[in-house]
């Protein structure tokens, strides 16, 4: 291969990953960026084509395996939860009896009023029970009976 046009190539690989994790911030594709840019250095030192792939692969896989957890678990402990998110998991009390097959019944969570839906289609909740959230569906809250 042309000395050229492995720098050419390396280069490519170097910016579309780049661009790649700019346009997606999912950190996806920035853990080959430095395995690209090492590489596209031994091409312009005119190093073998193998060890300039062997390095890109190696680096990458290493940066993907050990730094990408970490990078991961402190990026996730930035988000906060919203508050429709924060609902799942609190309590609240049945303010008009649920009933799904009627389409019926709503519940007083955090001092809001939430429609509500049992998350057992066939069950029936009866007005003041206590319950847990279990999930958020667009404005209603899906709901289970809190057991003691």
């Amino acid at each position: 291969m042309d000395l050229n046009v492995e720098v050419w190539v390396w280069a490519i690989i170097f910016i579309a990953v780049v661009i790649v994790e700019i346009a997606t911030q999912g950190l996806t594709t920035i853990w080959f960026a430095p395995g690209a840019l090492i590489a596209l250095i031994i091409a312009v030192l005119h190093g073998h084509l193998a060890l300039q792939i062997s390095i890109f692969m190696v680096l990458s896989l290493v940066l993907i395996f050990f730094t990408r957890p970490i990078a991961v678990k402190y990026i996730n402990d930035r988000k906060i939860k919203t508050n429709v998110e924060a609902l799942v998991g609190t309590e609240g009390v049945v303010s008009e009896t649920i009933n799904n097959v009627y389409a019926q019944g709503a519940a007083m969570v955090n001092g809001l009023e939430w429609t509500a839906r049992s998350a057992n289609p066939n069950a029936i909740i009866e007005k003041d029970t206590r319950i847990v959230v279990n999930d958020v569906q667009g404005v209603k809250i899906i709901v289970s009976p809190k057991f003691q």
